[in-house]
């Protein structure tokens, strides 16, 4: 026999057992009664569900007729599992198209009550009555948190749809196709253009027997091969510091090898040991153009041997936009981000060693055979080879800054980098030197004093910037960057829109003109084309510019048109 409770307010208490109904119990019962009257009327099992539950209760055949009251209570709940389960599965059948919220509402609106089930178990004790119905609410609890974690991966991990449509920069496939031609033909025309007595982009440049014979020489092709391989051997000398590069799609980080300013040192002070001895070095300027041709050359065998080995290279290890599938294309651009030979890196060494140390090697070549000629140095030629000089020292002294920039991490090496580093960079930005000295051009000091000023505020604007920037990526806690004024992004990096980026988001690049103007000046305004670096080297950064944008609208999405709304200048402030 149960024990006896103190308490009435249960529904499931038989009604009658030998006591009378005291007015105390029939006013608690009332109260009950109006309670219950207010409240909706919770929702029932269905009829199968119902008979499920009875089927348990009763005496099976073949058992004995009595069972305990916590044997027929885990019967009971075993039954309701059961049931239960059945319930959920059609539920989350039923709304398998709907949203993870939606279908545990389902669940709970259709959810069985345990009203008739604890009518069911008036033969129980109190306390096993009431474990049973913690067990079964415990059960349902965990349906509806397994129905809502299957539900909500169903929705998130939908496949993307990708377009597989390539993407072409510089006019597509025709583009490269013509630039393949274009730009070594616009290196000889300048260079054959702009020579002793004359600098007029109006006059063409006189194709003589002489001068198409005189473009390749032998004695120019070693000189350009030993140069190459000579900077190649400075650059895997165990000298410098090794720098991590930005992290791979394929995962981990390259290291490279910074001792770029090194190998600028010494080739300065071999230069230098060469004059002192009179060793003819001066020759060099004497092959100018053999040697552009050596370049153009080489830049073409370079490239072809870069696509070839780019073929047997693992998808993970090319460039994004130079596996198009087109030839020519793929070509132009390059289909390896990071090829190597052993320790070198060929994109980064050709960066900055063959093309930029041979700038400034030109430079002073230019500046002993001025002086080996008449006995002086001109001032102007004096002050735009100290221009270059530093501009390259500054660049391979902070080596490591170019691993950020948009040749390292997007492009891949093909001819157009190639080509660029090994040709179009050291026998077009001397351009100036050049000029000087075949047109024995002079400028006093008064106009010069004005071009100094112009050169160090580019500088300044280019080398603090530059600080800047590279300080808060390495380090946003410093502070000379810790109170900078910064917009997040989905990839957890910020843009800067203070400082010197709060002027507008290249100030870099205005330095860099700004600096190439001062060059340019110490020519003087008799002749447009010594201006050819200048004016070509806008262009560029306003092409680069773009492409850059380009790439931080698909990266960073409505964080780079915030950005865009914040600093609205591109690369000249208030005026674009």
């Amino acid at each position: 026999m149960p024990s006896p409770r103190k308490t009435s307010k249960s529904p499931g208490r038989p009604k009658g057992r030998g006591r009378n109904k005291s007015p105390s119990r029939t006013k608690t019962k009332s109260r009950s009664r109006s309670r219950s009257a207010g409240r909706k009327p919770k929702p029932t099992v269905s009829e199968v569900e119902v008979e499920s539950i009875k089927a348990v209760v009763k005496k099976s055949p073949g058992r004995r007729k009595s069972k305990s009251p916590s044997r027929v209570a885990k019967d009971v709940i075993l039954t309701k599992q059961t049931v239960t389960s059945a319930v959920y599965s059609s539920v989350l059948t039923s709304s398998s198209a709907s949203s993870s919220s939606s279908a545990a509402a389902a669940a709970v609106q259709e959810r069985p009550s345990i009203t008739p089930v604890r009518s069911s178990l008036r033969m129980l004790p109190r306390k096993e009555e009431q474990k049973s119905e913690v067990s079964y609410r415990r059960q349902q609890v965990n349906s509806e948190s397994a129905s809502n974690v299957r539900a909500t991966p169903a929705k998130e991990q939908q496949p993307r749809v990708e377009s597989k449509k390539p993407h072409y920069e510089f006019m597509g496939p025709v583009g490269a196709f013509l630039l393949l031609f274009l730009l070594p033909l616009t290196a000889y025309y300048v260079n054959l253009t702009c020579s002793k007595g004359k600098c007029s982009v109006l006059e063409l440049p006189k194709l003589s027997k002489k001068v198409i014979t005189s473009l390749f020489e032998v004695e120019a092709a070693l000189i350009f091969l030993g140069w190459f391989f000579f900077q190649a051997f400075l650059a895997v000398l165990p000298v410098g510091r090794v720098i991590e590069g930005q992290p791979l799609k394929s995962g981990g980080r390259l290291q490279y090898r910074c001792n770029g300013f090194f190998a600028l040192v010494v080739s300065l002070l071999l230069l230098a040991t060469a004059v002192y001895f009179e060793c003819p070095m001066t020759k060099v300027i004497d092959k100018f153009i053999p040697l552009l041709t050596s370049a153009i050359i080489f830049s073409f065998i370079l490239s072809i041997f870069l696509y070839v080995k780019s073929r047997y290279a693992s998808p993970s290890k090319l460039a994004p936009g130079g596996n198009t599938g087109n030839v020519i294309y793929d070509f132009f651009i390059g289909r390896e981000l990071n090829p190597r030979i052993g320790p070198l890196d060929l994109k980064f060494f050709c960066e900055l060693r063959p093309g930029l140390i041979g700038w400034v090697v030109l430079d002073w070549l230019m500046v002993v055979k001025a002086y080996q000629e008449t006995g002086t140095v001109s001032p102007n030629l004096a002050l735009v080879t100290l221009f270059q000089t530093l501009y390259v020292a500054d660049a391979l002294w902070f080596e490591d800054a170019i691993l950020t920039t948009m040749d390292i991490i997007h492009d891949g090496f093909g001819f157009m980098l190639a080509f660029g580093d090994l040709a179009w960079v050291p026998f077009l930005y001397c351009l100036q030197p050049r000029f000087i000295l075949e047109n024995k051009f002079v400028l006093p000091w008064y106009c010069l004093a004005p071009i100094v000023l112009l050169k160090g505020l580019g500088y300044v604007i280019f080398r603090l910037s530059n600080l800047q920037k590279n300080r808060f990526r390495n380090d946003p806690k410093h502070p000379a960057v810790a109170g900078l004024e910064t917009i997040p992004t989905p990839t957890n990096k910020r843009l800067l829109v203070s400082g010197w980026w709060g002027l507008c988001r290249k100030p870099n690049y205005l330095g860099d003109l700004i600096m190439a103007l001062s060059w340019s000046l110490t020519t003087g305004f008799g002749q447009i084309l010594p201006y050819f670096y200048p004016i070509y080297f806008l262009v560029l950064l306003i092409h680069r510019e773009r492409r850059d944008s380009e790439q931080c609208r698909k990266k960073y999405g409505a964080s780079w048109d915030q950005y865009c709304q914040r600093v609205k200048y591109r690369i000249f402030p208030y005026i674009y």
